[in-house]
């Protein structure tokens, strides 16, 4: 059984892969390794050592850092309201709006930013 840490740091060079818009291929060709091993990384199958780790930020312009944000002790993992997805970065959904998101210009993007923090005050 995948350990809870490698889960998270592969879903986290899933959804910044994503977000690049970099497909596993790209990817593992940047890193010099068969896409198949992003496959596992991604799953949390496969621990990604720290300099591969480290070559996988780099060729995704991010910090390190990055791939741990959002973990905290299992004991003090608050559960998510029961409306919203218990994984925000596996859900494609949540994805997809998020890449839509940051293609609008930034002018508009800030009104609808406003309109969405009305709208679920609302709510």
């Amino acid at each position: 059984m995948p350990h809870p840490v490698d889960v998270h740091v592969g879903k986290r060079i899933r959804h910044r892969r994503w977000l690049v818009g970099m497909t596993q291929q790209q990817l593992a060709e940047s890193v010099g390794i068969k896409f198949q091993q992003i496959q596992k990384y991604e799953t949390g199958a496969n621990r990604v050592s720290a300099s591969r780790l480290w070559d996988i930020a780099a060729s995704m312009d991010v910090d390190v850092s990055f791939f741990f944000e959002g973990l905290e002790p299992q004991e003090t993992q608050a559960q998510p309201p029961a409306d919203r997805p218990s994984d925000l970065l596996g859900d494609k959904e949540a994805l997809d709006l998020v890449r839509s998101y940051y293609a609008i210009p930034e002018n508009q993007r800030r009104r609808l930013f406003d309109l969405a923090r009305v709208l679920s005050d609302v709510a």
